[in-house]
């Protein structure tokens, strides 16, 4: 027969209570979120009294001899049993027998009241009829109250039944035979199961798993929240109140309250570990923390108690509000808005662990940190970092930053990891691929969606921000922006294409604005666009196309040919918003802008000045030759570090207006510069292009101010692709080993 690993030890429900009370029995669940609904608890008495078996409790000796505890909730004794199962059931009774409240899932106080008729020998929840039943002791705690005289329960309960009705002696004697039977349920006989203090917490896991019914799993993060309670139980509280405070809104007061996470104990535990131990993995923490030395395998008091020192401090870091809500601004900095657009919480955690290693110990500045931790957290969502093996990938990275102490170092190592993350086969391969999903919570979704707001586009067809119409705290009974089908499921089932994954391909979805989305209906494109666009110029439409990925001609694509090329298309704009994110918001929409201070100081590298747009004034006709030299600037500007283009001004600064190239009015013009740039230049080029009309000394003129662009731009020349960049107050271009150098060095990943 082969050695057991447990003993076999009887309790009755008295000595259990008794136990849990002076601390030898650890039973953490008193204070934490209590599961079990009440008719359970119900249920529970209900067997006890008839004298059912209600199972075995499973409970694990620590193996320390020490009477030294952790922290200022020191018990009457040092718990020497740990409850692995049954911690419902014995929660339930300790609540009920002393009267104690227990805190619910959503972290509010509430006594367990359970009734009991005496005559039918009945348990019932307590509730409002239920009180005014005569029939009922309302709540059976008083049963065992300290100093309780059971002969006087009794009496108390039958005046107030006999206030009702009738009561027959039978009737009272079945009563008090009844409440003195309820009373002695101190006397049920519990049996449990105390396993070997030297069996490893995997081994208690397997144990656990293999007795309970309901095969629920133990993980790591249970075994050191018993541990805290059971050594440091104010720690364990710390961590359930901040829990408990990120879900309700304050009033006036410091909160740790967001719209990203409502985060459980556990997972801030795994942070507070991360923090401490430089450890993602917690196989070893638990023995760690029991002052286990790893390699003797022989416990330490003085071992613990450090252990527990370094524990402290952490959590300390980790429960910051300060702390926590600067790390939250670098979850908005890389243009996450609220927590449905996070796929992995466990990516935000690990974040907000680097946040404070950085902060906390590095001493990496403010403004550095938020850049950094907010183009790691974008870079860890967009490529599902740790959505597989989250331990795995977290040990490694914490691997690579044990060296880097300093601020330099911890950045450069971070954004080094990003870089080798974000290949260009990532972003052309990779991340087209999975894009081609229905699942409406894709990391490369919610991706997109960040890079919409960095990149502070409008909704389709629309003049709101998609950035505002995110925020999570604008509510009503709809949505202010919705997710619209491109091709409406109605048109594309009478095409015969009737698959919801085929459908509901995130490439078929765009943000427009609800009342939009009630309106189009399941119109094919083809019938709703031309009304939508009618809203706009052609430069805004170009833009808004560019933005929400959509192809030239779009409407008029077969399905799954559009579907293809939205994905490229909406994988560059991925790429867009995360380069925005590491180089900073363009300055441009920010700067102000005088017209006639701009002429006045004369051409630069920043500024030329246009007679006319396609008019050649020697000729009065028009010249493609003009049309040329003012793509030749514009491409100029966007190689080199953007500017502004002003026609209508000659070359010395003086205002010759627009008549010359006589159009028809200044949206034709817009519309002739959006087409000749998108054709000799590239259909992407107008949205890195704001275009407007102002009067200068009695004349209008056309401005056309340059973003600097974050990929090389070639004009068409007939057969050729010409390079230009800027050179002072002019525009030049570079041969081809010359173009070569410049791209390599310009437009470097």
């Amino acid at each position: 027969m082969s050695d057991t690993v447990f003993t076999k030890v009887d309790y009755t429900l008295n000595s259990l209570v008794n136990n849990i009370e002076m601390g030898v029995i650890g039973l953490p669940d008193i204070q934490r979120p209590f599961i079990w609904k009440n008719a359970k608890v119900r249920d529970l008495f209900d067997s006890m009294y008839r004298g059912y078996p209600i199972g075995y409790l499973l409970l694990w000796r620590n193996g320390l001899a020490s009477d030294r505890t952790i922290g200022t909730d020191v018990k009457q004794k040092t718990p020497q049993l740990v409850i692995v199962d049954g911690q419902q059931r014995l929660t339930s009774l300790y609540a009920v027998v002393k009267g104690v409240p227990v805190v619910r899932g959503n972290y509010k106080t509430e006594c367990i009241h359970i009734s009991f008729n005496p005559l039918e020998e009945r348990f019932e929840v307590y509730d409002a009829a239920i009180e005014r039943d005569k029939a009922y002791i309302s709540d059976i705690s008083k049963i065992w109250e300290t100093g309780t005289n059971i002969f006087k329960v009794a009496d108390e309960y039958l005046k107030g039944l006999k206030s009702a009705r009738e009561v027959s002696e039978e009737e009272v004697e079945k009563i008090q035979n009844s409440v003195t039977k309820l009373q002695a349920l101190t006397s049920f006989p519990f049996t449990a199961l105390e396993l070997a203090p030297d069996i490893s917490e995997e081994d208690v896991s397997d144990v656990f798993v293999r007795i309970n019914s309901a095969g629920a799993s133990l993980n790591q993060a249970d075994f050191i929240l018993t541990l805290m309670s059971v050594f440091w139980d104010e720690g364990r509280a710390e961590l359930e109140k901040f829990c408990r405070d990120a879900r309700q809104p304050s009033k006036g007061t410091p909160s740790p309250y967001n719209y990203f996470i409502e985060p459980e104990p556990s997972q801030l535990l795994r942070v507070c570990v991360g923090v401490a131990f430089k450890r993602a993995r917690l196989q070893y923490v638990y023995s760690i923390l029991r002052g286990k030395d790893l390699e003797t395998e022989q416990f330490s008091d003085e071992r613990r108690v450090e252990q527990f020192e370094k524990l402290k401090d952490a959590q300390s870091r980790v429960l910051n509000i300060q702390y926590w809500q600067d790390f939250l601004s670098c979850i908005r900095l890389a243009g996450f808005r609220s927590g449905k657009m996070i796929s992995s919480q466990n990516n935000l955690l690990f974040a907000y662990m680097l946040y404070l290693i950085g902060r906390t110990e590095v001493g990496v500045d403010e403004f550095t940190l938020r850049r950094i931790i907010a183009q790691w957290f974008f870079m860890a969502a967009v490529t599902g970092r740790f959505t597989g093996s989250p331990e795995s990938a977290m040990e490694s990275d914490l691997a690579r930053l044990r060296d880097m102490v300093t601020p330099d170092k911890f950045v450069n190592r971070l954004r080094q990891i990003c870089e080798i993350s974000l290949t260009n086969d990532f972003w052309s391969v990779t991340l087209p691929n999975d894009l081609a999903t229905s699942s409406p919570r894709s990391p490369s979704l919610f991706a997109y969606n960040a890079a919409l707001v960095l990149l502070d586009v409008r909704a389709l067809f629309s003049n709101s921000k998609v950035g505002d119409m995110l925020d999570p705290a604008i509510q009503a009974n709809r949505s202010p922006v919705e997710r619209h089908h491109l091709y409406p499921k109605g048109y594309l089932n009478a095409q015969n294409i009737t698959d919801t994954r085929i459908i509901n391909q995130i490439a078929n979805y765009a943000y427009v604005e609800w009342a939009d989305n009630t309106k189009i209906s399941d119109q094919p494109p083809a019938e709703y666009l031309p009304e939508l666009k009618d809203r706009f110029s052609e430069s805004e439409l170009a833009e808004m196309y560019h933005y929400h990925a959509l192809p030239e001609k779009w409407e008029h694509l077969e399905y799954n040919t559009f579907l293809e090329q939205r994905r490229e298309l909406m994988a560059k704009i991925i790429q867009e918003g995360y380069r925005r994110l590491v180089a900073g918001r363009d300055e441009i929409k920010q700067e102000k802008f005088d017209l006639s201070v701009l002429i006045d100081n004369g051409e630069s590298e920043a500024v030329e000045f246009k007679s006319t747009l396609r008019t050649n004034l020697h000729t009065g006709s028009p010249d493609q030759r003009i049309e040329l030299a003012a793509l030749k600037t514009l491409a100029g500007f966007l190689n080199t570090n953007g500017g502004t283009l002003v026609i209508g001004i000659s070359d010395d600064g003086s205002p010759v207006g627009l008549e010359a190239d006589n159009f028809p009015n200044e949206d034709k013009m817009s519309l002739h510069l959006v087409n000749i740039v998108k054709s000799r230049i590239s259909p992407q080029t107008p949205t890195l292009m704001n275009m407007h009309f102002e009067d200068h000394e009695g004349e209008r003129v056309m401005v056309i101010r340059c973003r600097k662009s974050s990929s090389p731009v070639f004009v068409k020349d007939n057969e050729h692709e010409r390079f230009y960049v800027r050179t002072g107050p002019s525009t030049t271009e570079l041969k081809a080993s010359q173009t070569h150098e410049y791209i390599k060095d310009r437009f470097k990943k």
